[in-house]
């Protein structure tokens, strides 16, 4: 299933956006930017979904239409990312976790529970959250996530092409490059919409993210936890392999109840390039932890 776009990108992204309710929160001097998707006025549970490095809400693009048919669905802009002012310890996850778990309560209330699910970075910031969270967090789910397995197995470095400076075609070339490379597998799934999105989420991009993601705070976080975790990996997931089944493997025997699974022919990216496959599978382990 390609699920190629039809519709065009920017209006598809407006119109997902124009559903949402938008929410502030503070971070330093500055505000952290959410959105919320809620179909049920108010009584469904609440999933929190974290976008990858260098990246924004749109990183879920193809999975909150899904998810929100049942859940109340809040995605942020991380800090220094997206819409979101640069936090005040910008090399430290569990700092910028507790400005995160700060705006949940701000928008959903400090005693509301919910799931917590990352992309890339984004697994970090999960796992940081879920742990500070305690049985709050009902389950954590990280999806492409660095920082996993022995001597935070960091898997490829993965070389990529400058496009700041670019303008036009050039620059749209560019990304579908890097795109490639790091992001998704499949070079018939770069689409426009895909193209949109790196572009928006580059100019915007602030945070050294790597460097939190390989810091050790998602095995401290991962260690810490009281309630389930799960965890996917793409097959061809490029900053991973390598050693992609190392990390599998290692977060089974960290933790051995873990949900872990592979998205077979699929790269980084594995909620854009296989939301067919990606979304069933996060239903499924939402789903044992619903309340």
């Amino acid at each position: 299933m390609n699920d190629q776009v039809t519709e065009d990108p920017q209006a598809l992204l407006d119109r997902l956006d124009s559903q949402s309710v938008r929410f502030e929160s503070p971070c330093g001097d500055g505000r952290m930017v959410w959105r919320l998707w809620d179909k049920s006025a108010g009584s469904a549970p609440v999933v929190v979904l974290f976008h990858g490095g260098a990246g924004s809400w749109r990183h879920w693009v193809r999975t909150i239409p899904v998810l929100v048919e049942t859940y109340r669905v809040l995605v942020p802009d991380l800090p220094g990312l997206g819409e979101s002012d640069f936090p005040p310890d910008g090399d430290n996850a569990f700092s910028i976790g507790e400005i995160v778990l700060a705006g949940i309560d701000s928008v959903i209330g400090r005693s509301a529970t919910f799931d917590v699910v990352g992309f890339s970075f984004g697994g970090t910031m999960a796992s940081c959250v879920g742990a500070m969270a305690g049985k709050r967090a009902r389950s954590v789910t990280i999806i492409g996530s660095a920082g996993v397995g022995a001597q935070g197995n960091l898997g490829s470095a993965v070389k990529l092409e400058k496009v700041r400076h670019l303008e036009g075609e050039e620059r749209r070339q560019t990304h579908r490059t890097n795109l490639n490379r790091l992001m998704i597998a499949d070079p018939a799934k770069i689409d426009d919409l895909a193209l949109l999105i790196q572009d928006w989420n580059t100019i915007r991009s602030r945070l050294r993210t790597p460097a939190i993601s390989r810091s050790g705070a998602i095995l401290e976080a991962i260690d810490r936890l009281q309630s389930p975790l799960n965890g996917m990996w793409g097959e061809l997931d490029a900053p991973a392999n390598p050693k992609g089944p190392e990390r599998v493997a290692a977060l089974k025997a960290r933790k051995p109840d873990a949900d872990v699974r592979v998205v077979p022919g699929t790269g980084h990216w594995a909620a854009y390039e296989s939301p067919e496959i990606v979304n069933p599978w996060l239903l499924e382990m939402l789903a044992r932890t619903r309340p």
